[in-house]
Protein backbone atom coordinates (compact mmCIF):
# COMPACT_ATOMS: atom_id res chain seq x y z
CA UNK A 1 0.00 0.00 0.00
CA UNK A 2 2.94 2.52 0.57
CA UNK A 3 3.93 2.61 -2.82
CA UNK A 4 0.60 3.27 -4.29
CA UNK A 5 0.50 6.33 -1.48
CA UNK A 6 3.50 7.81 -2.68
CA UNK A 7 2.97 7.30 -6.53
CA UNK A 8 -0.08 9.32 -5.28
CA UNK A 9 1.68 12.03 -3.82
CA UNK A 10 4.49 12.57 -6.50
CA UNK A 11 1.70 12.59 -8.95
CA UNK A 12 -0.48 15.02 -6.56
CA UNK A 13 -0.23 18.10 -8.43
CA UNK A 14 1.85 16.30 -10.52
CA UNK A 15 3.74 19.53 -10.46
CA UNK A 16 6.38 21.38 -12.59
CA UNK A 17 9.64 20.82 -11.15
CA UNK A 18 10.52 24.11 -11.31
CA UNK A 19 11.75 27.33 -8.42
CA UNK A 20 14.74 32.37 -6.89
CA UNK A 21 18.00 35.47 -5.43
CA UNK A 22 17.26 37.50 -2.26
CA UNK A 23 20.13 37.98 0.62
CA UNK A 24 17.20 37.62 2.30
CA UNK A 25 19.73 36.23 5.07
CA UNK A 26 23.33 36.88 5.31
CA UNK A 27 25.80 34.07 3.90
CA UNK A 28 27.82 32.26 6.20
CA UNK A 29 31.11 33.82 7.48
CA UNK A 30 33.79 33.75 4.48
CA UNK A 31 30.91 33.62 1.48
CA UNK A 32 31.74 35.87 -0.77
CA UNK A 33 28.25 37.92 -1.25
CA UNK A 34 29.47 39.56 -4.54
CA UNK A 35 27.20 41.68 -6.86
CA UNK A 36 24.22 40.54 -7.70
CA UNK A 37 24.17 38.37 -10.74
CA UNK A 38 22.11 39.06 -14.05
CA UNK A 39 18.67 37.91 -13.52
CA UNK A 40 18.85 37.27 -9.69
CA UNK A 41 15.38 37.95 -8.14
CA UNK A 42 16.06 40.12 -5.19
CA UNK A 43 12.32 40.03 -4.33
CA UNK A 44 10.70 42.32 -1.57
CA UNK A 45 12.77 41.46 1.35
CA UNK A 46 15.80 43.70 2.34
CA UNK A 47 19.50 41.79 2.96
CA UNK A 48 19.06 43.42 5.87
CA UNK A 49 16.18 41.19 7.16
CA UNK A 50 18.54 38.59 9.00
CA UNK A 51 18.20 37.85 12.85
CA UNK A 52 21.57 36.52 13.09
CA UNK A 53 23.01 33.03 12.51
CA UNK A 54 20.26 29.96 13.15
CA UNK A 55 20.76 27.89 16.21
CA UNK A 56 22.88 24.83 15.92
CA UNK A 57 20.62 21.64 15.42
CA UNK A 58 20.23 18.86 18.09
CA UNK A 59 20.82 15.72 16.27
CA UNK A 60 18.79 13.21 17.79
CA UNK A 61 17.30 9.51 16.68
CA UNK A 62 14.37 9.94 14.20
CA UNK A 63 11.82 7.33 15.70
CA UNK A 64 9.13 8.91 17.74
CA UNK A 65 7.90 5.83 19.33
CA UNK A 66 7.91 2.07 18.86
CA UNK A 67 5.06 2.29 16.12
CA UNK A 68 7.30 4.73 13.61
CA UNK A 69 8.20 2.17 11.14
CA UNK A 70 10.06 5.16 8.77
CA UNK A 71 12.00 6.72 11.80
CA UNK A 72 13.38 3.55 12.96
CA UNK A 73 14.33 2.31 9.17
CA UNK A 74 16.26 6.04 9.59
CA UNK A 75 17.76 5.71 13.07
CA UNK A 76 18.80 1.57 11.24
CA UNK A 77 20.61 3.43 8.25
CA UNK A 78 22.42 5.41 10.67
CA UNK A 79 20.72 8.80 9.93
CA UNK A 80 19.41 11.44 12.76
CA UNK A 81 16.69 13.84 12.81
CA UNK A 82 15.95 17.44 14.14
CA UNK A 83 13.87 20.41 14.20
CA UNK A 84 14.96 23.90 13.09
CA UNK A 85 13.52 27.03 13.66
CA UNK A 86 12.41 29.23 11.26
CA UNK A 87 10.34 32.43 10.34
CA UNK A 88 7.00 32.43 9.82
CA UNK A 89 7.07 35.91 7.85
CA UNK A 90 11.21 36.14 6.88
CA UNK A 91 10.14 39.59 6.30
CA UNK A 92 10.00 39.87 10.23
CA UNK A 93 12.70 37.67 11.58
CA UNK A 94 12.19 38.33 15.09
CA UNK A 95 8.07 37.24 14.62
CA UNK A 96 6.35 34.13 15.34
CA UNK A 97 8.24 31.04 13.65
CA UNK A 98 7.49 27.83 13.06
CA UNK A 99 9.57 24.14 12.90
CA UNK A 100 11.41 21.94 10.15
CA UNK A 101 11.74 18.88 10.29
CA UNK A 102 15.46 17.40 8.89
CA UNK A 103 17.07 13.97 8.48
CA UNK A 104 20.77 13.41 8.01
CA UNK A 105 22.41 10.16 6.10
CA UNK A 106 25.86 11.22 6.64
CA UNK A 107 28.32 10.65 4.05
CA UNK A 108 30.63 7.77 5.04
CA UNK A 109 33.66 8.14 2.62
CA UNK A 110 35.01 11.46 4.73
CA UNK A 111 37.69 11.59 2.93
CA UNK A 112 36.53 12.48 -0.60
CA UNK A 113 33.42 14.25 0.59
CA UNK A 114 31.57 16.23 -1.25
CA UNK A 115 29.72 18.14 0.71
CA UNK A 116 25.78 18.03 1.45
CA UNK A 117 22.67 17.82 -0.46
CA UNK A 118 19.39 18.49 -0.19
CA UNK A 119 15.95 16.50 -1.06
CA UNK A 120 12.16 16.88 -2.36
CA UNK A 121 10.14 14.24 -3.30
CA UNK A 122 7.29 16.93 -5.10
CA UNK A 123 3.97 17.32 -4.03
CA UNK A 124 3.66 20.18 -3.45
CA UNK A 125 3.19 18.32 0.62
CA UNK A 126 5.11 15.60 -0.08
CA UNK A 127 7.32 14.49 2.90
CA UNK A 128 10.77 13.94 2.02
CA UNK A 129 11.90 13.50 5.24
CA UNK A 130 12.54 9.09 4.74
CA UNK A 131 14.06 10.33 1.37
CA UNK A 132 17.98 9.66 2.21
CA UNK A 133 17.33 5.73 2.21
CA UNK A 134 15.72 5.89 -1.70
CA UNK A 135 18.59 8.15 -2.57
CA UNK A 136 21.64 6.52 -1.11
CA UNK A 137 19.91 3.22 -2.81
CA UNK A 138 20.00 5.33 -6.13
CA UNK A 139 23.54 6.89 -5.94
CA UNK A 140 25.56 3.62 -4.93
CA UNK A 141 28.42 4.25 -4.18
CA UNK A 142 28.25 7.86 -4.76
CA UNK A 143 26.39 7.92 -1.62
CA UNK A 144 28.99 7.89 0.56
CA UNK A 145 30.33 10.87 -0.78
CA UNK A 146 27.89 12.89 0.46
CA UNK A 147 25.83 14.23 3.44
CA UNK A 148 21.80 13.63 2.61
CA UNK A 149 19.22 15.81 4.09
CA UNK A 150 15.97 14.63 4.07
CA UNK A 151 14.06 17.96 4.50
CA UNK A 152 9.86 18.41 5.40
CA UNK A 153 9.34 21.63 4.06
CA UNK A 154 7.09 24.18 5.94
CA UNK A 155 3.87 22.91 6.71
CA UNK A 156 4.69 19.25 5.57
CA UNK A 157 5.00 16.00 7.20
CA UNK A 158 6.60 16.13 10.81
CA UNK A 159 7.27 20.01 10.17
CA UNK A 160 4.23 22.62 11.37
CA UNK A 161 1.70 21.13 10.03
CA UNK A 162 -1.05 22.83 7.82
CA UNK A 163 -4.24 20.21 7.67
CA UNK A 164 -7.35 21.94 6.05
CA UNK A 165 -9.59 18.65 6.84
CA UNK A 166 -10.58 17.32 3.53
CA UNK A 167 -9.79 14.59 1.49
CA UNK A 168 -7.73 14.96 -1.79
CA UNK A 169 -11.07 13.27 -3.67
CA UNK A 170 -13.32 16.72 -3.03
CA UNK A 171 -10.70 18.50 -4.48
CA UNK A 172 -9.04 16.46 -7.64
CA UNK A 173 -12.10 15.91 -9.67
CA UNK A 174 -13.36 15.70 -13.27
CA UNK A 175 -16.12 18.46 -13.40
CA UNK A 176 -18.66 15.93 -14.47
CA UNK A 177 -21.04 16.33 -17.98
CA UNK A 178 -23.31 18.82 -17.10
CA UNK A 179 -23.23 22.39 -16.32
CA UNK A 180 -25.79 21.48 -13.26
CA UNK A 181 -22.96 19.68 -11.65
CA UNK A 182 -20.04 21.51 -12.47
CA UNK A 183 -21.90 24.04 -10.38
CA UNK A 184 -22.07 21.41 -7.65
CA UNK A 185 -18.30 21.29 -8.24
CA UNK A 186 -17.96 24.88 -7.77
CA UNK A 187 -19.75 24.91 -4.18
CA UNK A 188 -17.87 21.93 -3.04
CA UNK A 189 -14.11 24.05 -3.98
CA UNK A 190 -15.83 27.38 -2.36
CA UNK A 191 -16.32 24.96 1.05
CA UNK A 192 -12.83 23.51 0.43
CA UNK A 193 -11.24 26.94 0.74
CA UNK A 194 -13.16 28.59 3.18
CA UNK A 195 -12.96 25.25 5.41
CA UNK A 196 -9.45 25.93 5.17
CA UNK A 197 -9.10 29.62 5.81
CA UNK A 198 -11.32 28.66 9.10
CA UNK A 199 -8.30 26.30 10.01
CA UNK A 200 -5.17 28.26 8.93
CA UNK A 201 -6.18 31.69 7.59
CA UNK A 202 -2.72 33.01 10.21
CA UNK A 203 -0.48 31.45 8.37
CA UNK A 204 -1.97 30.54 4.88
CA UNK A 205 -0.22 33.74 3.38
CA UNK A 206 3.35 32.18 4.09
CA UNK A 207 2.74 28.76 2.20
CA UNK A 208 4.48 29.22 -0.78
CA UNK A 209 7.38 28.13 -3.07
CA UNK A 210 9.29 31.04 -2.23
CA UNK A 211 9.11 31.08 1.81
CA UNK A 212 10.05 27.24 1.13
CA UNK A 213 13.23 28.36 -0.85
CA UNK A 214 14.19 30.68 1.80
CA UNK A 215 14.02 27.98 4.18
CA UNK A 216 16.46 25.80 2.49
CA UNK A 217 18.76 28.68 2.41
CA UNK A 218 18.82 28.43 6.62
CA UNK A 219 18.87 24.88 6.47
CA UNK A 220 22.11 25.22 4.01
CA UNK A 221 23.95 28.26 6.83
CA UNK A 222 23.02 25.92 9.95
CA UNK A 223 24.84 23.16 8.47
CA UNK A 224 27.77 25.42 7.64
CA UNK A 225 27.67 25.14 4.34
CA UNK A 226 28.85 27.45 1.60
CA UNK A 227 26.94 25.70 -1.24
CA UNK A 228 24.45 23.03 -1.03
CA UNK A 229 23.40 20.33 -4.14
CA UNK A 230 20.28 19.10 -4.61
CA UNK A 231 18.25 16.90 -6.05
CA UNK A 232 14.51 17.63 -6.59
CA UNK A 233 11.04 15.56 -8.58
CA UNK A 234 8.58 16.77 -10.19
CA UNK A 235 6.82 19.87 -7.94
CA UNK A 236 10.86 19.84 -6.38
CA UNK A 237 11.99 20.06 -9.36
CA UNK A 238 10.29 24.02 -9.71
CA UNK A 239 11.53 24.22 -6.07
CA UNK A 240 15.01 23.57 -6.94
CA UNK A 241 14.99 26.20 -9.67
CA UNK A 242 13.50 29.16 -7.61
CA UNK A 243 16.13 28.25 -4.91
CA UNK A 244 18.87 28.68 -7.62
CA UNK A 245 16.93 32.34 -8.68
CA UNK A 246 16.79 33.44 -5.35
CA UNK A 247 20.23 32.39 -4.25
CA UNK A 248 22.68 32.38 -7.40
CA UNK A 249 25.93 31.07 -6.58
CA UNK A 250 24.69 28.88 -3.21
CA UNK A 251 24.30 25.64 -5.34
CA UNK A 252 26.84 23.12 -6.35
CA UNK A 253 25.24 20.27 -8.30
CA UNK A 254 21.71 20.64 -9.29
CA UNK A 255 19.53 17.22 -10.68
CA UNK A 256 15.77 18.25 -11.70
CA UNK A 257 14.20 15.25 -12.18
CA UNK A 258 10.54 15.46 -14.24
CA UNK A 259 10.74 19.04 -14.56
CA UNK A 260 8.20 21.33 -15.85
CA UNK A 261 7.93 24.59 -17.35
CA UNK A 262 8.28 27.61 -14.45
CA UNK A 263 6.26 29.77 -16.51
CA UNK A 264 3.04 27.97 -16.70
CA UNK A 265 3.46 26.68 -12.60
CA UNK A 266 0.47 27.56 -10.12
CA UNK A 267 -3.50 26.29 -10.14
CA UNK A 268 -3.92 25.67 -13.81
CA UNK A 269 -0.14 23.95 -14.75
CA UNK A 270 -2.35 20.84 -15.60
CA UNK A 271 -3.82 22.39 -19.04
CA UNK A 272 -2.16 21.36 -22.18
CA UNK A 273 -1.51 17.50 -20.70
CA UNK A 274 -4.28 16.50 -22.59
CA UNK A 275 -2.40 14.86 -25.39
CA UNK A 276 0.00 13.50 -23.38
CA UNK A 277 -2.40 11.67 -20.86
CA UNK A 278 -4.38 10.24 -24.02
CA UNK A 279 -1.42 8.46 -25.46
CA UNK A 280 -0.62 7.72 -22.67
CA UNK A 281 -3.97 6.03 -21.46
CA UNK A 282 -3.54 4.79 -25.42
CA UNK A 283 -0.53 2.82 -24.90
CA UNK A 284 -1.42 1.15 -21.68
CA UNK A 285 -4.80 -0.15 -23.83
CA UNK A 286 -2.66 -1.55 -26.66
CA UNK A 287 -0.75 -3.54 -23.71
CA UNK A 288 -3.48 -4.70 -22.47
CA UNK A 289 -5.34 -5.80 -25.44
CA UNK A 290 -1.88 -8.22 -25.68
CA UNK A 291 -3.10 -9.85 -22.11
CA UNK A 292 -6.83 -9.99 -22.59
CA UNK A 293 -6.54 -13.34 -21.51
CA UNK A 294 -5.39 -12.07 -18.18
CA UNK A 295 -7.47 -9.08 -17.03
CA UNK A 296 -10.70 -9.50 -19.61
CA UNK A 297 -10.71 -5.59 -21.02
CA UNK A 298 -10.94 -6.39 -25.12
CA UNK A 299 -8.69 -8.34 -27.00
CA UNK A 300 -7.71 -4.91 -29.46
CA UNK A 301 -6.80 -1.36 -27.93
CA UNK A 302 -10.08 -0.29 -29.18
CA UNK A 303 -12.29 -2.71 -27.56
CA UNK A 304 -10.11 -1.65 -24.51
CA UNK A 305 -10.93 1.86 -25.12
CA UNK A 306 -14.14 1.10 -25.36
CA UNK A 307 -14.44 -0.87 -22.26
CA UNK A 308 -13.08 2.42 -20.56
CA UNK A 309 -15.75 4.48 -22.09
CA UNK A 310 -18.14 1.98 -20.65
CA UNK A 311 -17.13 2.43 -17.27
CA UNK A 312 -16.72 6.27 -17.40
CA UNK A 313 -20.93 6.08 -19.19
CA UNK A 314 -22.10 3.56 -16.22
CA UNK A 315 -20.10 6.18 -13.44
CA UNK A 316 -22.29 8.96 -15.25
CA UNK A 317 -25.40 7.16 -14.63
CA UNK A 318 -24.70 6.31 -10.40
CA UNK A 319 -21.68 6.22 -8.77
CA UNK A 320 -19.69 2.35 -9.08
CA UNK A 321 -19.59 0.67 -5.89
CA UNK A 322 -15.88 -0.89 -4.99
CA UNK A 323 -15.66 -2.71 -2.20
CA UNK A 324 -16.87 -0.03 0.65
CA UNK A 325 -15.95 2.95 -1.50
CA UNK A 326 -18.46 4.73 -4.14
CA UNK A 327 -16.54 6.05 -6.84
CA UNK A 328 -18.30 8.85 -8.89
CA UNK A 329 -17.82 10.47 -12.92
CA UNK A 330 -16.29 12.95 -11.01
CA UNK A 331 -13.14 10.30 -9.08
CA UNK A 332 -13.35 7.88 -12.29
CA UNK A 333 -11.10 10.24 -14.91
CA UNK A 334 -8.14 11.31 -12.04
CA UNK A 335 -7.89 7.38 -11.38
CA UNK A 336 -7.41 6.69 -15.02
CA UNK A 337 -5.23 9.53 -15.40
CA UNK A 338 -2.64 8.61 -12.61
CA UNK A 339 -3.09 4.89 -13.19
CA UNK A 340 -2.01 5.35 -17.00
CA UNK A 341 0.87 7.25 -16.19
CA UNK A 342 3.54 4.94 -16.45
CA UNK A 343 4.44 2.19 -18.35
CA UNK A 344 6.64 -0.68 -16.55
CA UNK A 345 5.04 -3.33 -16.52
CA UNK A 346 4.18 -3.78 -13.05
CA UNK A 347 2.72 -0.40 -13.10
CA UNK A 348 0.69 -1.14 -15.85
CA UNK A 349 -0.58 -4.69 -14.78
CA UNK A 350 -1.91 -2.61 -11.31
CA UNK A 351 -3.34 -0.91 -13.52
CA UNK A 352 -5.22 -3.13 -15.52
CA UNK A 353 -6.38 -4.81 -12.10
CA UNK A 354 -8.00 -1.70 -11.27
CA UNK A 355 -9.50 -1.29 -14.66
CA UNK A 356 -10.43 -5.07 -14.37
CA UNK A 357 -12.32 -3.82 -11.32
CA UNK A 358 -13.88 -0.57 -12.10
CA UNK A 359 -15.30 -2.69 -15.23
CA UNK A 360 -17.11 -5.34 -12.64
CA UNK A 361 -18.72 -2.35 -10.56
CA UNK A 362 -20.01 -0.89 -14.02
CA UNK A 363 -21.98 -4.31 -14.64
CA UNK A 364 -23.67 -3.70 -11.32
CA UNK A 365 -21.34 -6.57 -10.11
CA UNK A 366 -19.58 -7.26 -6.62
CA UNK A 367 -16.69 -5.67 -7.25
CA UNK A 368 -13.97 -5.90 -4.49
CA UNK A 369 -10.39 -3.96 -4.53
CA UNK A 370 -7.49 -5.72 -4.13
CA UNK A 371 -4.85 -3.85 -1.45
CA UNK A 372 -3.49 -1.44 -4.05
CA UNK A 373 -6.57 0.11 -5.33
CA UNK A 374 -7.95 0.01 -1.73
CA UNK A 375 -5.22 1.46 -0.50
CA UNK A 376 -5.66 4.38 -3.49
CA UNK A 377 -9.14 4.91 -2.64
CA UNK A 378 -8.38 5.45 0.98
CA UNK A 379 -6.01 8.29 0.38
CA UNK A 380 -8.21 9.82 -1.86
CA UNK A 381 -11.56 9.50 -0.72
CA UNK A 382 -10.65 9.82 3.17
CA UNK A 383 -9.18 11.32 5.59
CA UNK A 384 -5.54 9.82 4.61
CA UNK A 385 -5.18 12.44 2.42
CA UNK A 386 -6.16 15.12 4.51
CA UNK A 387 -2.71 15.99 5.52
CA UNK A 388 -1.09 16.20 2.17
CA UNK A 389 -3.68 17.99 0.56
CA UNK A 390 -4.07 21.12 2.68
CA UNK A 391 -0.43 22.03 2.17
CA UNK A 392 0.02 20.76 -1.50
CA UNK A 393 -3.27 23.70 -2.09
CA UNK A 394 -1.91 25.84 -0.24
CA UNK A 395 1.13 25.89 -1.79
CA UNK A 396 -0.22 26.15 -5.26
CA UNK A 397 -2.94 28.45 -4.37
CA UNK A 398 0.15 30.74 -2.17
CA UNK A 399 2.21 30.96 -5.42
CA UNK A 400 0.05 31.92 -8.45
CA UNK A 401 -3.82 33.22 -8.48
CA UNK A 402 -6.32 31.60 -9.93
CA UNK A 403 -9.29 32.86 -12.12
CA UNK A 404 -12.13 34.02 -9.92
CA UNK A 405 -15.25 33.55 -12.37
CA UNK A 406 -16.38 30.13 -12.62
CA UNK A 407 -17.26 31.01 -15.88
CA UNK A 408 -13.88 31.28 -17.13
CA UNK A 409 -13.49 27.72 -16.13
CA UNK A 410 -16.77 26.17 -17.32
CA UNK A 411 -16.04 27.40 -21.09
CA UNK A 412 -12.75 26.07 -20.37
CA UNK A 413 -13.95 22.55 -19.76
CA UNK A 414 -16.41 22.80 -22.80
CA UNK A 415 -13.60 23.88 -25.47
CA UNK A 416 -11.68 20.96 -24.48
CA UNK A 417 -14.56 18.44 -23.93
CA UNK A 418 -14.73 18.63 -27.66
CA UNK A 419 -10.94 16.79 -28.17
CA UNK A 420 -10.30 15.99 -25.49
CA UNK A 421 -13.88 13.91 -23.53
CA UNK A 422 -12.26 11.85 -20.66
CA UNK A 423 -9.37 14.33 -19.77
CA UNK A 424 -9.82 17.88 -21.14
CA UNK A 425 -12.59 18.64 -18.74
CA UNK A 426 -10.35 16.75 -15.50
CA UNK A 427 -7.17 19.40 -16.61
CA UNK A 428 -9.32 22.25 -17.09
CA UNK A 429 -11.60 22.35 -13.75
CA UNK A 430 -11.56 24.59 -10.88
CA UNK A 431 -9.81 24.39 -7.57
CA UNK A 432 -9.86 25.69 -4.47
CA UNK A 433 -7.28 28.61 -5.81
CA UNK A 434 -10.48 30.19 -7.28
CA UNK A 435 -11.67 31.01 -4.01
CA UNK A 436 -9.04 31.30 -1.81
CA UNK A 437 -8.63 33.58 0.93
CA UNK A 438 -5.83 35.30 0.38
CA UNK A 439 -3.93 36.45 -2.86
CA UNK A 440 -0.31 35.62 -3.09
CA UNK A 441 2.51 37.91 -0.95
CA UNK A 442 4.86 38.05 -4.14
CA UNK A 443 4.67 37.76 -8.10
CA UNK A 444 5.83 34.09 -9.65
CA UNK A 445 9.19 33.84 -9.76
CA UNK A 446 10.32 33.81 -13.05
CA UNK A 447 13.70 31.26 -13.69
CA UNK A 448 16.08 32.39 -15.94
CA UNK A 449 19.85 32.21 -14.83
CA UNK A 450 22.90 30.25 -15.92
CA UNK A 451 23.32 27.74 -12.85
CA UNK A 452 24.80 24.51 -14.46
CA UNK A 453 21.53 22.09 -13.69
CA UNK A 454 20.89 18.49 -15.15
CA UNK A 455 17.43 18.05 -16.29
CA UNK A 456 15.92 14.49 -16.49
CA UNK A 457 12.69 14.43 -18.38
CA UNK A 458 10.38 11.55 -20.17
CA UNK A 459 9.22 12.24 -23.58
CA UNK A 460 6.31 10.66 -22.32
CA UNK A 461 5.63 12.08 -18.88
CA UNK A 462 1.83 12.89 -18.46
CA UNK A 463 2.35 15.33 -15.71
CA UNK A 464 4.97 17.43 -16.18
CA UNK A 465 5.16 17.33 -19.86
CA UNK A 466 8.78 17.02 -21.96
CA UNK A 467 7.69 20.03 -23.47
CA UNK A 468 7.98 21.45 -19.85
CA UNK A 469 10.97 19.92 -19.28
CA UNK A 470 12.42 21.59 -22.66
CA UNK A 471 11.04 25.17 -21.21
CA UNK A 472 13.11 24.57 -17.64
CA UNK A 473 16.30 23.64 -20.11
CA UNK A 474 15.76 27.36 -21.63
CA UNK A 475 15.19 29.02 -18.17
CA UNK A 476 18.50 27.69 -17.24
CA UNK A 477 20.75 28.08 -19.31
CA UNK A 478 23.99 26.37 -18.13
CA UNK A 479 22.10 23.27 -17.77
CA UNK A 480 22.09 19.91 -19.96
CA UNK A 481 18.74 17.81 -20.74
CA UNK A 482 19.21 14.25 -19.96
CA UNK A 483 16.06 12.88 -21.97
CA UNK A 484 14.43 9.25 -21.34
CA UNK A 485 13.14 8.79 -25.14
CA UNK A 486 10.07 6.13 -25.84
CA UNK A 487 8.78 6.18 -22.07
CA UNK A 488 5.79 6.95 -20.02
CA UNK A 489 7.12 7.48 -16.20
CA UNK A 490 7.17 10.65 -14.09
CA UNK A 491 9.81 10.32 -11.36
CA UNK A 492 12.53 8.76 -13.67
CA UNK A 493 16.15 8.48 -11.59
CA UNK A 494 16.53 5.82 -9.15
CA UNK A 495 13.15 4.97 -9.84
CA UNK A 496 12.10 4.01 -13.12
CA UNK A 497 14.69 1.49 -13.29
CA UNK A 498 16.62 2.76 -16.49
CA UNK A 499 20.58 1.91 -15.91
CA UNK A 500 21.61 4.53 -18.66
CA UNK A 501 19.87 7.47 -16.68
CA UNK A 502 21.36 5.96 -13.36
CA UNK A 503 24.30 5.99 -14.62
CA UNK A 504 24.77 9.46 -16.24
CA UNK A 505 23.24 10.78 -12.93
CA UNK A 506 25.65 9.77 -10.97
CA UNK A 507 28.67 10.26 -13.14
CA UNK A 508 27.42 14.40 -12.77
CA UNK A 509 27.15 14.04 -8.92
CA UNK A 510 30.51 12.14 -8.80
CA UNK A 511 32.26 14.31 -10.79
CA UNK A 512 30.63 18.16 -10.76
CA UNK A 513 30.91 18.01 -14.84
CA UNK A 514 27.82 17.99 -16.70
CA UNK A 515 27.79 16.19 -20.23
CA UNK A 516 29.26 18.02 -22.81
CA UNK A 517 25.83 18.01 -25.10
CA UNK A 518 22.40 16.89 -24.13
CA UNK A 519 22.44 13.09 -23.52
CA UNK A 520 19.56 10.31 -24.67
CA UNK A 521 18.50 7.34 -22.89
CA UNK A 522 16.30 5.13 -24.28
CA UNK A 523 13.99 2.46 -22.20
Amino acid sequence: MKPTRARIRRRLLPALALIALSTVVAPPAGADAGPRPAGADAGPFPAGADAGAPSPLDWKPCAQGPDDAPGKELDQAGARCAQLTVPLDHSRPGGRTITLALSRLPATDRARRIGTMVLNSGGPGESSLGMPLRTRAAMKDVAARYDLIGLDPRFVGRSTPLDCGWPIGLWLRSPGATRARFDHQVAVQRDLAERCARRHADVLPYANTRDTARDIDLVRRVLGERRISFLGYSYGSYLGAVYTQMFPGRTDRVVLDSAGDPDTWGPRAQQGTEDEAERALRGWAAWAARRHGTYGLGATPARVLATVDAIVAAAQDRPLRVGRYEVDEQAVPYILSVGSGNDRSAARAEFSATVRTLNEAAHRRPAAPGPELDGFLTFILTSAGSPLAGPAAAIICGDRAAPRDPDVYWNDIERSRARHPLFGPLKNTIWPCAFWPNQPRERLTRVANPTPALIVAATGDTATTYQGSEAMHRALTGSRLLTLRGAVAHGIYGEYGNACVDAEVNAYLATGALPAADPTCRP
